[in-house]
This record gives structure tokens, sequence and C-alpha cells, in this order.
């Protein structure tokens, strides 16, 4: 049997208000799915309507897709990843409540256990409480259930198999042996170091079970995507576009097509049902309209967060009221893919930035290229940490991973490892000629000194004068509305890295007396822009690299 997950014109589907999800495989399993779930009651609608009365058809093709996908006469299910994407506010965790509660009572195994995993304790309690309120509701159901508040279980009084809401912030998930599981909040987990091996523990039932599925649930994320939330979006829109074949995984991904995307139509009210496929339900058109204008002149991040959360429209860099002047045009000047080994064919000069370095920071190398005839500048970075860090920046250390990954960011075991490959690029670019033999190389003064020591030893041969102490805080005033003119005015690129876009999208400006201070995070850049605004020369070739 063959079938297809792929939707590759999802784009003239959603705009034209038709289905993103394929039929069910099995039509007979799908329809004695959805009968019951159709039967389950909404109770925090006015006069308690079921699903049938008051769903959208969206649910009911994603539920008999999910249901339609399993083979009775094998028991195997054929779909065994689902990820649905979709706006706030469009029923998510009522649908979750209902799907599991479905699974529950269609399901044939002795004391199976059904798992709803939320990030936090809040997001389980949005999850068990309409399931808990769905069994209350009917008599029949109530009858068939037992339900342990305390415990967020609902456990069938004939099988005994069960539904348990876990919240990872509180609860274990080791052990489990659940062969259905739903990750509700998928987004939240993409902030969590600890999330790819708690899924682990997690699916790790799904072995011994062939009927076994995992649904992620998720609306966009209130910052950049990160994490194992990055991950999956990434594959299931490759899915989705035929880009990856896993006939196994079924992306479900309710966002704007690029176009829209770049001419900004989804602030356009009349295109709001293309991420809201609820709207005029659970969704107010009116409420969304009121809101966006209310958020559109806010500068502190709100009104990004809005349009990630109600439109799912991805955030890229976190524009705040505090943000760097040049954080506006960055994304603009991005040349993808522009490697170390590109900058380097293209530019007659380069000078270096350095900062950072401490066990619970990372070590930031900048170099700035001019490049031979069109003088443009051409950006390049690269970062180090102590593996350490993941332990003591918690906060940052699912993005830490993902630039790892991107090649952008190398983790060290050993203090001095990270050091030694700084000098080895700035001796490589030194052995192209392309070097100036006096300011080449910019330092922050405070805590450098180990890369000093190992730049000036006899067997670097980088001299004093190539190095020198640039002033921080409000004395890179300078460097800092340089680099502000380049990006706005086009004559600086960059490689488009993630790790430099998180960089200066954290960059956050500090207004001291007439001048501005950036904080740390993009500090190596600015100390590269001071040297190349000194129009250097490099010190060219050796008589042997060209004769």
């Amino acid at each position: 049997m063959e079938w297809t997950t792929a939707c590759p014109d999802w784009e003239s589907r959603l705009v034209e208000g038709r289905s993103i999800i394929p039929p069910p495989i099995f039509a007979d399993q799908a329809a004695q799915a959805l009968a019951i779930f159709k039967e389950l009651r909404v109770v925090d609608l006015p006069g308690k309507p079921t699903f049938g009365e008051c769903g959208d058809q969206f649910v009911f093709d994603f539920v008999s897709a999910i249901f339609g996908a399993y083979d009775a006469e094998t028991g195997k299910q054929l779909i065994r990843e689902f990820f649905l994407l979709i706006s706030k506010k469009n029923t998510k965790s009522t649908i979750a409540a209902g799907i599991m509660l479905t699974a529950v009572i269609l399901c044939w195994r002795e004391e199976e256990e059904h798992l709803i995993l939320a990030p936090t304790k809040e997001v389980a309690d949005n999850s068990f409480k309409p399931a808990a309120a769905m069994v209350r509701a009917d008599d029949e159901l109530t009858a068939l259930f037992q339900i342990q508040d305390h415990l967020r279980t609902i456990t069938h009084r004939v099988t005994r198999a069960s539904l348990k809401v876990v919240a990872a912030d509180t609860d274990t998930v080791s052990g489990k042996k659940s062969g259905k599981v739903l990750v509700d909040e998928h987004w939240l987990f993409g902030k969590r170091a600890n999330a790819e091996s708690m899924f682990m523990e997690a699916l790790g039932g799904q072995v011994s079970r062939e009927e076994g599925w995992v649904i992620y649930l998720t609306t966009q994320s209130d910052e950049p995507p990160a994490g194992v939330f990055k991950d999956k979006l990434g594959y299931f829109r490759d899915v989705r576009d035929g880009k990856i074949v896993d006939s196994k995984s079924l992306p479900v991904l309710y966002e704007f097509p690029e176009a829209m995307i770049k001419s900004k139509a989804y602030l356009d009210p009349a295109n709001f049902y293309i991420s809201n496929p609820n709207i005029g339900k659970s969704v107010s058109a009116e409420w969304l309209t009121d809101n966006l204008k209310k958020n559109q002149s806010k500068t502190d991040g709100t009104y990004q967060q809005f349009l990630a959360k109600h439109l799912n429209v991805e955030i890229g860099l976190n524009l705040r009221s505090d943000r760097w002047g040049g954080a506006d045009f960055w994304e603009a000047q991005a040349r993808k893919c522009m490697s170390l080994d590109e900058i380097l064919d293209r530019s007659e000069v380069a000078v270096f930035g350095i900062d950072g370095g401490g066990l619970d920071d990372l070590l930031g190398l900048t170099m700035i290229g001019r490049e031979r005839e069109t003088r443009m500048w051409l950006h390049w970075s690269h970062a180090w940490a102590h593996r350490i860090v993941l332990d003591r920046r918690k906060d940052i250390a699912p993005a830490l991973l993902d630039f790892e990954k991107d090649g952008d960011l190398t983790m060290v075991e050993r203090p001095g490892d990270d050091i030694e490959e700084v000098a080895n690029i700035i001796c490589r670019v030194r052995d192209l000629g392309l070097l100036p033999d006096k300011l080449a190389i910019g330092v922050d003064a405070a805590g450098i000194g180990d890369m000093i020591d190992e730049l000036t030893c006899q067997e670097r041969g980088i001299t004093e004068e190539q190095i020198i102490a640039i002033s921080q805080g409000w004395k890179l005033n300078g460097a800092i509305k340089t680099t502000e003119r380049k990006i706005a005015g086009g004559e600086m690129e960059h490689s488009g890295s993630r790790l430099m876009n998180w960089v200066v999208g954290n960059a956050k400006v500090v207004q001291v007396g007439n001048a501005i201070s950036i904080t740390k995070q993009a500090m190596s850049t600015f100390d590269a822009v001071s040297l190349m605004s000194l129009n250097p020369a490099g010190i060219g070739k050796s008589f042997w690299e060209t004769a």
C-alpha cells in the first residue's frame, strides 16, 4: 500500500480554503473513531455542544487522518508521527483532550497508558481539565471511567487503560511505556536543554507497540525557534514540501505562504483565516483585528509575539525597543552560505575582533574583509564555548546546541583549545597576506591575556603592533554607528548565520550620556569594525607565494 503525506500545493490550498490534511488510509477505522470523537462534549462552550455540533471540518479531517492510519488486520499504525502547527485559541488543547480520550475508548490493549506530555503544570491542566469534563458531561462515560484529579489520570474501569497528563517541570517521564503520546505546546520544549532525552524516555514504549503514535501540537514560538521545536518544525516543513519523503510523518502546518510573509499580507484581517482555521468559532476575527491595532505601535517585542501566537508568523530577530539600530536592516544583508573561504577569496585585506571567553561565556571571533574593487565589507563570525556552559546557562543551551549543529559554534572540553583554534584562523589569514602589519586584531583588554600570549608566541609570530586593545563601553560609540550605517546602506554583507541573528537580536542599547553602548554579545564585531574603519592594507603575499 502506498500513500503520501506531502502537500506541495499547501500554499494555494490554504489561500483557497481547501484542506491540507490527506484523507484517511482506512476509511472504516476513521469513521469509527470520528463517531466517538463527535459525541464528546465541549463543556466550556454555551450549551455544552458535542464536537459534532461545534467542531470545524479541519478537526474532523485531523482526527480521521490519525485513527484512519491504523491497519486493523496487521495491528500496525502506518503513520506514526503527526505535527499540528496552529494559531492560539483554535481549540488546540480541547482537541488534544478529545483525541486522547477517543484513543483510550478504542484501546484494545489492557492496562495501556496513554500520555499527554506538557511542558508545565499550567499547560498540563489545560489538557487534563477538558478531558475530565468530557467524561463528567456524559453519563455513559462517567460510568465507564474513573477520574483521579490529583494524579491527572483518567482510567477505563474495564480495560484499565488510562490517560495520564504529565507536566515535564514537575513530573518524571522515566520508565513510561505509553503507546500513544500527545505532546502539547511543543514550542516550549524547544527552550529546554534536556528535551531530547525527555522525549526518548516518553516515547520509548512505542518500540514494542506497533499501533503507537505521537502527536505534536503547538503554536509558533514567542522567540526565534530553537532546540527540538526548531528541528521538528524544519523536518515537517520539508516533509510537507516533498523535500523529505516520509510517509510515516504527517505535517499539518497552518502558516502563511512565503510571498504573503514578504508582502506582509498577514496584516490584512481578510487573511487571518489562513492560520486560524477555526475563525468565526473559537477565534474572533474582530478581536484579532482590534488587538493587532493595539500592538502594532509597541516596540518591546509584544507586537512580534502577537504575530507569532495569533497568526503563526515566525519570529526572526527579536526587535525590542532597546534594540541596536542595525538590527532592523541585518537580515536584509544576509548572503546565505557565504563561507570564510569565500570571503578570503574576495578580500584584499581582513581584520579581526575578539571578545569574551569565560567558562560561562562565549569566545567570539569576528573577521571583516574588504572586497577588492567594490570595497564592500564582508562579515564572518564564529564562537567557542566550554561545554560546562550548557549547565551554567540552561536558558540558552538549546540555542547554543543549534549553533553547534550549524557549524558556527564549537564546543571545547579543555580551556585553551578555543584560543588555539582562534589563533589558527588568524595565522591562516596572515599567511595569505591579508592581515595588516599594524592594528590588525582588536581585543577587549580585560581577560584576554591568554589570547595575546598565544598569538605573540614564537611559533605564531603575530607582532604586538598587530594587536590593539579596543576601548569598550561608550567609547565604542563610533564603531557602533559606523556598523549601523554600513548595514543600512548595503555596504556590509554577512553570512546570515543563526548565531549572528541571535547575537544581533539580543544586543541591547544602553544610553551613556550623549553616546550609546551595546551589551556584550556583539562586541567582537564592533572591535573589528573599529579597525576596518582605519582603512588598512594587507601585508601582501610572500615572494615564494607570488613567484
